[in-house]
């Protein structure tokens, strides 16, 4: 096993044993994890929740997600209010498993917080040439609050409420790239990668991000369509897996969606199988 690749692995499973965490529930279902602290603190803060020893419960008399989406919408304002967290003003929806119905949305800002399980979707662009493969990379904009500056997938983003991970590529393509619908379309499912993860600032990671491939034409050079990227330069994919083994400069989770390419691709090598292993976690 390569060690250099293997320790973005851990780095983003870095977190205390979840017993250390206090569940929380709404709808019946167990949907994410406190920290004792906030744990404490969230049934100070809004009527609809109550301590128990199953975990911090939300209101069983909430009947629905729009209900329950209101206490949490509540909640976390009161939150924000006290400077935890600067709200995104993006609806991510909240499941109790990655297939399960959605039990309520929130704020994008709490779900980390909340220890609430999160979906991404992320592209791998890929050239192939007579002289082996490339990939398209984005420079992350410098005044991003997380890993500004460094290297991404040409497309990636968190699936916001309502959206599928394929749908969430196909905007994200065009926001992100200026890359056109008909061929976003082409793109792939490749799988998944997950982790769980304690973020210094942000509460507990628990990430699923779907990986997609799509095969790009030489005539195609995506374009920044918004602030997220500053630019994207097309690397051999040798020099992309240089950059991940020997150093710091791609973004955290976006380490795991290239170790899983080059994994498929025969660029990495995997005897034991831990690596693969290690790319999904999530249980």
């Amino acid at each position: 096993m390569d060690t250099r690749l293997y320790r973005h692995i851990q780095a983003c499973n870095d977190h205390p044993e979840l017993g250390r965490y206090t569940p929380l529930r709404l709808g019946g279902e167990q949907v994410g994890w406190l920290p004792p602290v906030l744990a404490a603190r969230l049934p100070e803060l809004s009527p609809h929740l109550r301590a128990a020893p199953e975990g911090v419960v939300l209101d069983p008399g909430l009947a629905g997600p729009g209900e329950r989406s209101a206490a949490l919408a509540h909640l976390t304002a009161r939150l924000a209010a006290e400077g935890m967290f600067k709200p995104r003003k993006e609806m991510f929806d909240v499941r109790a498993a990655p297939g399960g119905p959605v039990l309520a949305v929130v704020d994008r800002a709490a779900v980390a917080a909340f220890g609430i399980l999160s979906q991404g979707a992320h592209l791998n662009g890929l050239v192939r040439r007579a002289d082996g493969l490339h990939l398209w990379i984005g420079w992350r904009s410098r005044h991003k609050a997380l890993a500004p500056g460094q290297m991404d997938n040409i497309v990636a983003g968190g699936v916001p409420a309502g959206l599928s991970p394929h749908d969430t590529l196909l905007k994200e393509a065009e926001e992100e790239a200026r890359m056109p619908a008909a061929l976003a379309a082409r793109a792939k499912s490749a799988g998944r990668v997950s982790y769980v993860m304690d973020s210094p600032g942000e509460g507990l990671r628990r990430d699923i991000l779907h990986c997609f491939d799509i095969e790009l034409p030489e005539d195609f050079t995506p374009e920044p369509g918004d602030d997220e990227v500053e630019r994207f330069e097309l690397w051999p994919a040798a020099r992309v897996l240089e950059a991940v083994r020997d150093g710091d400069r791609v973004k955290f989770n976006v380490n795991l969606v290239l170790i899983d390419l080059f994994l498929r691709e025969g660029l990495a090598e995997d005897p034991d199988g831990r690596l693969r292993q290690g790319l999904d976690r999530f249980r």
